[in-house]
């Protein structure tokens, strides 16, 4: 499933990297924090490879 904004691929993106331990679970802040959670790193990977070029900045 790809992402609908370019915010939520963003937030993908940060949780995508802790999940791998490339960045700390600590920096995590609002929906990238909710998506480590409750995604698996094959959600994620989907979500932050979504091209941004044609999406909105913010879902509405």
């Amino acid at each position: 499933m790809p992402a609908t904004s370019k915010a939520q691929q963003m937030a993908a993106g940060a949780a995508l990297s802790a999940k791998r331990g490339e960045t700390k679970k600590s920096e995590l802040k609002g929906a990238s924090k909710e998506m480590y959670e409750s995604m698996s790193e094959k959600q994620l990977e989907e979500f932050a490879e979504t091209k941004r070029k044609g999406l909105p900045e913010k879902k509405k």
